[in-house]
């Protein structure tokens, strides 16, 4: 008998009171267009409630370090297993994360290595490069050495006695680090550094820890003195705090490969055990594929066990299209989307059943290629007893669905209801937007654009491509095209690099623009200081009066419109300010009108009402770019933590849509866009090439590729196996090619 997860009256963001039941055990896509209210009903309703509802397991005192999750507006869910929710979200940037401690292939690594290599040089830990006993000595186990630049980081022409002739936080004349030097009574302080004696120079920079013979008075009683390279070395650089103030210390550092242990991370001992002639860092180094060739080729009886695991997991990234991968990749250099595949990887081999999987859009960074991987892998997700609900757009992923929501009819406001439930041939008939564009066929471009001038890239080798010469258009809209690992980004990466006028270039990346609860679009746009001004000139007084974040802001919540109350252990509490209902401004400043509306009601504003509000004003000319990028739906007020990935990347698009002249190399500009959304998008990069601009897409889109003036294809494979050029020409001429590896999909 079939089982449901039943949803009864949701009203989160713009969800309008809707009801609905998801099969269990299934595999159900919420369609629709961006912005039309997919999000609020998956991340923001279904998997928001579980989550609360778990965290709600664990003590007081555990939940107060557990993530915070919003109370959804809904009246109840019913039947609700516990979900696991995997985003387009990239992982920490933590340098000591790789490919192979996040899937926990490593840890199984050391295992292997402490059980069968020769000679035995330590148990598991020793072979971490975490570890004190594993790590290299001089890099500290990070596999690349951050040299600093001792002429940048100390004036040499001051004396300690001076201002700021150490630059960095602390060192400054009586900071609490520069105490430990003036205080001392080794140096001389109004003496400059320049003038040191060698024998005073050492000790200045680079005497190791030492106990001092006769300190003065005011030397503590068991500190030790230390040189100042040795101590930026152990107690900033190569510390979390190096970290915290990059910004600071990076400028005064150069960075390289460690020699000692030439990147492995791991020091002279823990390298000379091996397995059939190779290290651990040897094979960290082969890519996912060849790892797996060299593990079932051992045949030792003690490894069956760790081969047979490391195996599996290895056999998941593999299927799930990550084979170009190494083990030793830094986690924080992968894209959004292949960290998702890494932990879907993850969870294919787990055993948990009766578990609810969210994917956001699985098919983001996918090559059509790919996409056939991806297919099997969310199967098998299914097949192991487990419900997965997947928000989506790609035809290939809507396919394979037992069961699909179509969400619309609109965006923003105009969004929220449910237009069709039930299967694929189903939505097919169905007149919905999504059912009909799923049946209609984008022709190839007829007439293709001529470049303005070309741009020859010389000799690119940046990450995995290979010595790569070729010519680039400009004035036209070019498609940057290959699967997954190809080496796109790389290709433009280089250009970036070889182009002599950089400030001609906007790169717009998967990275969010800055969202906080204060960020909406109206001041990311810098839209709200024009109208505090219209607000202010209208009314005959100062434009800060009309500030949430200053003097108009409500007195009771500071202009928050939200009051948090803070219940210790407990999660805190957030209602809505019953000073200001939610607006965020005083009531002083709401007496103040224009053409009858205050302040409040003009931000509340959609940007398609803005723009005629304020017709034939600067402020309806700086509204118009968003109007164009299709988020007219969008209000002027809302905060930017409510949009999507997608909404994000086109508010960032829009702030660059009255330049001209300039070159755009857009990153994935599909993503999570519907069909619909996609054309409205082609159409806005023919006016921005129109108006003399230059367009560069690292893009996957088959409907976009047939929109494009030129395409040039990467490849063959990800990682090692790419980074060449198989195809350099129009759509129309990939279509004949045989090198090609996107062509048979664009056909």
């Amino acid at each position: 008998m079939q089982e449901y997860i039943e949803v009864i009256g949701a009203n989160e963001n713009n969800l309008k009171n809707i009801s609905l039941r998801i099969p269990k055990k299934q595999i159900t896509i919420v369609t629709g267009l961006s912005g039309s209210g997919k999000s609020s009903l998956v991340l923001d309703t279904i998997a928001a409630k579980s989550r609360r509802e778990l965290n709600d397991t664990f003590p007081s005192f555990v939940q107060q370090y557990l993530p915070k999750y919003g109370r959804p507006h809904v009246e109840r869910i019913e039947n609700l297993p516990i979900a696991i929710v995997i985003e387009q979200r990239k992982p920490t940037t933590n340098s000591r994360s790789t490919v192979g401690t996040y899937t926990d292939i490593y840890a199984l690594l050391r295992l292997l290595f402490s059980r069968i290599g020769k000679p035995f040089v330590g148990y598991s830990d020793s072979f971490s490069f975490n570890h004190p006993s594993g790590s290299c000595p001089r890099c500290s186990g990070l596999g690349e050495i951050r040299e600093l630049d001792i002429h940048k980081l100390v004036d040499f022409n001051k004396s300690l006695n001076d201002e700021d002739t150490i630059h960095y936080i602390a060192f400054g004349k009586g900071g609490w680090r520069w105490i430990r030097y003036a205080h001392s009574g080794l140096f001389d302080l109004d003496k400059k550094i320049k003038d040191y004696s060698p024998e005073e120079l050492e000790l200045f920079l680079n005497s190791p820890q030492i106990k001092l013979k006769n300190p003065p008075h005011n030397w503590p009683k068991s500190a030790k003195y230390e040189g100042l390279i040795p101590r930026m070395y152990r107690s900033i650089i190569n510390s979390e705090e190096g970290l915290l103030h990059a910004k600071v210390l990076d400028p005064m550092l150069r960075m390289g490969t460690c020699p000692d242990c030439k990147g492995s991370r791991l020091n002279e001992t823990i390298r000379s055990c091996k397995i059939q002639g190779l290290n651990i860092a040897d094979v960290c180094r082969m890519s996912i594929t060849e790892a797996k060739s060299w593990i079932e080729s051992i045949t030792d009886k003690l490894a069956e066990d760790i081969k047979r695991n490391v195996s599996e997991r290895l056999s998941a990234l593999e299927e799930i299209g990550l084979g170009y991968l190494t083990l030793d990749r830094a986690i924080g250099t992968l894209s959004g989307g292949e960290a998702q595949r890494c932990k879907i990887a993850k969870y294919i081999n787990s055993s948990l059943s009766d578990v609810l999987y969210i994917l956001d859009e699985p098919s983001v960074g996918l090559h059509n290629h790919d996409i056939l991987l991806m297919q099997k892998s969310v199967q098998k997700l299914k097949a192991n007893g487990n419900t997965v609900i997947l928000v989506e757009h790609h035809k290939n992923m809507i396919e394979i669905a037992d069961h699909i929501i179509d969400m619309g009819p609109g965006a923003g406001a105009n969004g929220g209801t449910i237009l069709f439930e039930g299967n694929y041939k189903d939505l097919l008939q169905s007149e919905t937007l999504t059912g009909s564009m799923l049946q209609s066929t984008k022709q190839i471009k007829k007439a293709f654009k001529t470049p303005s001038n070309w741009f020859t890239l010389e000799h690119a080798q940046v990450h995995n491509l290979k010595d790569v010469t070729t010519k680039l258009p400009l004035g036209i809209m070019t498609v940057i095209a290959g699967v997954a690992g190809s080496g796109k980004s790389s290709l433009m990466e280089a250009f970036r690099l070889q182009y002599p006028q950089p400030e001609d270039i906007v790169y717009i990346s998967q990275k969010n623009i800055g969202i906080s609860l204060r960020s909406t679009p109206a001041t990311y746009l810098e839209i709200a200081d024009d109208i505090r001004k219209v607000f202010a000139k209208a009314n005959k007084c100062k434009a800060e009066m009309f500030s949430f974040n200053g003097k108009g802001g409500c007195p009771v919540c500071q202009g928050k419109g939200v009051i948090v109350s803070d219940m210790a252990f407990m999660d805190s509490i957030e209602t809505t300010c019953e000073a200001c209902g939610g607006l965020r401004y005083s009531n002083d400043v709401l007496q103040f009108k224009l053409q009858d509306k205050n302040i409040a009601e003009v931000m509340d504003l959609s940007a398609e009402k803005a723009y005629s509000f304020f017709a034939n004003t600067i402020i309806a000319e700086k509204i118009e770019p968003l109007l164009k990028v299709g988020l007219g739906y969008i209000h002027l007020n809302q905060s930017l933590s409510t949009l999507s990935g997608g909404e994000l990347q086109r508010i960032k698009l829009a702030s660059f849509l009255r330049e001209k002249g300039k070159i755009f190399i857009l990153d994935e500009p599909t993503d999570g866009l519907h069909l619909k959304n996609i054309d409205q998008l082609i159409a806005l990069f023919e006016t921005m090439i129109s108006a003399g601009n230059t367009i560069f897409l690292i893009e996957h889109n088959i409907e976009v590729m047939k929109s494009a003036d030129y395409i040039i294809e990467l490849g063959p494979s990800g990682g090692n196996k790419g980074g060449e050029i198989l195809f350099s020409g129009t759509p129309a001429e990939m279509v004949q090619s045989s090198k090609s590896i996107t062509a048979p999909y664009l056909q």
